[in-house]
């Protein structure tokens, strides 16, 4: 649910290593004596720099260490109280991320923050992550469960509470520790989080710095970490995950965002409306896996549009509208306008110069194509959502699909609103992601309780989505988990014999 880097965070880190760049060498390229000495500090810069990181790993290091012979029931408690904590102050979490960062919604921050915590901990409570894991007496193997180490995670500002707490979760059930690089947008917040995280560890006897974060972080802190550590989760923009991937280091990553939504002929459209409003409008439309094409009939147009505007979704359809719209919020490279990024529908429209009903918390924009040649078919960060009609079942999927791959999404989410068990398999077997969420809300991606998806706070897209994970990342991808294996008594398998004709 929770994993997409905002364009403004992006610009805000790039913007952060250009200060660094100019402040460094000194502004001044014709005094040659400046530049010998801008050299100097640039080096003793990157020294400096390079020794915080390391001895924040090897604080993690030796934290594992006095973690090593914990049991599981131990363990367990470290990963309650650490969710617990988080869940009794998810309202000011919830408060400070939308202050510091102008992403999202309040409300729908708080109730991020409580069911992450709610979700992951039901998960994560009885399965076993401390020694002997598994024993199959027939097969006659053991699985045994060894720390993966100290795991570096970079976190987005679109959620700066959720995304450290997951990582922390799945860390600490596997006697990991974690050292959390925050966007910069959201350093305050993320901070906040992790203290809370060491209060909740020294509290019951562990050691504080199983999760630490990195402090004043820029790219460069970023990428040492990175290269420091032994795991990298990387959640965040694709430039993110081509950095996390070239770290040197076994690295989970993400992909973009974008999914299509199908809505099948026969399907209850007064439904259909309310599972968009939750997939669009959810914490203002930052979350990756959030409704960003839906594709309905066109000969039950009229009732569609009737059903979105019933539950308060408003559909515009006239195209000189819609121009000032795409005049209004896409740059010159037809990239959305990060100051637009997480913002109420009301600052969309006001933007473009169009008048919003009160209280209209998403939008549906009317779309003639899809694909690169309407920048509105893209990942857009907001309460906003493209229609599109199809004529038949088909078709729709064919028009699903080249959207992703051509405005960006594949490998990651997509979602079915239909009650023909034919064409939900259909679908299926043809849509290329990791995620196909069928009569629910895209964002359930993340894995809340009502479906088969492991809790998540990185969603992985496969190598669709240039990812090594297809899949949501669970606590297992931060273990090594070695098979021990006994003698069968079984024959050899003869070749003569299978390969008989």
């Amino acid at each position: 649910m929770f994993i997409r880097e905002s364009l403004s965070t992006v610009k805000s880190e790039s913007r952060a290593s250009d200060i660094g760049k100019e402040t460094l060498s000194g502004g001044c390229r014709e005094n040659q004596p400046m530049f010998h000495m801008s050299s100097h500090l640039q080096k003793k810069g990157r020294e400096s720099m390079a020794t915080e990181i390391q001895e924040m790993v090897e604080k993690g290091r030796k934290a594992m260490e006095q973690i090593k012979d914990y049991t599981q029931e131990q363990v367990d408690k470290l990963v309650y109280e650490g969710a617990k904590i988080i869940y009794k102050n998810a309202k000011p979490l919830a408060k400070m991320a939308v202050e510091e960062t102008g992403l999202g919604y309040y409300e729908d921050k708080i109730a991020k923050n409580v069911d992450t915590a709610a979700a992951f901990w039901d998960y994560l409570r009885d399965k076993k992550s401390v020694g002997i894991i598994e024993v199959n007496e027939e097969e006659k193997y053991m699985e045994i469960a060894h720390p993966a180490g100290v795991i570096a995670c970079i976190t987005p500002a679109t959620n700066p509470t959720v995304t450290p707490l997951g990582n922390f979760m799945h860390a600490i059930k596997c006697k990991d520790a974690c050292i959390i690089s925050p966007a910069p947008r959201a350093a305050k917040t993320s901070t906040k989080t992790i203290e809370l995280l060491r209060q909740a560890l020294v509290e019951n006897g562990a050691p504080a710095d199983l999760v630490q974060i990195v402090k004043d972080v820029t790219i460069a802190k970023s990428a040492e970490l990175m290269s420091s550590c032994d795991l990298v989760i990387a959640t965040g923009s694709s430039g993110l995950t081509k950095a996390a991937y070239s770290s040197g280091k076994p690295a989970y990553g993400v992909g973009p965002g974008n999914p299509p939504i199908i809505v099948d002929r026969g399907f209850d459209l007064d439904e259909a409306a309310d599972l968009m409003f939750t997939a669009v409008g959810s914490d203002n439309g930052i979350l990756c896996d959030g409704d960003n094409l839906t594709l309905y009939p066109e000969d039950e147009e009229k009732e569609f549009f009737e059903a979105l505007e019933r539950r308060g979704i408003k559909v515009f359809t006239d195209e000189a509208e819609i121009q000032k719209m795409r005049d209004a919020w896409f740059n010159e490279e037809g990239k959305l306008k990060s100051d637009l990024t997480g913002s109420n529908a009301d600052v969309f429209m006001k933007a473009a110069g169009i008048d919003l009903p009160a209280d209209t918390k998403v939008v549906a924009i009317h779309v003639n194509v899809i694909g690169a040649a309407d920048p509105m078919n893209q990942e857009i960060l907001g309460p906003i959502v493209s229609i599109k009609s199809y004529d038949t079942f088909e078709n729709a999927v064919d028009m699903a699909i080249e959207n992703m791959e051509s405005s960006g999404g594949i490998g990651h989410t997509a979602g079915i609103f239909s009650n023909d068990q034919a064409h939900i398999e259909y679908y299926c077997e043809r849509i290329p992601v990791a995620r196909v969420l069928i009569n629910q809300p895209t964002p359930d991606a993340w894995g809340p309780s009502t479906n088969a998806l492991s809790p998540a706070v990185s969603e992985g897209c496969g190598t669709w989505g240039n990812n090594i994970l297809c899949g949501n990342v669970d606590y297992k991808n931060c273990l090594n988990i070695s098979r021990a294996v006994y003698k069968l008594d079984r024959e050899p398998a003869n070749a003569e014999e299978l390969f008989a004709d």
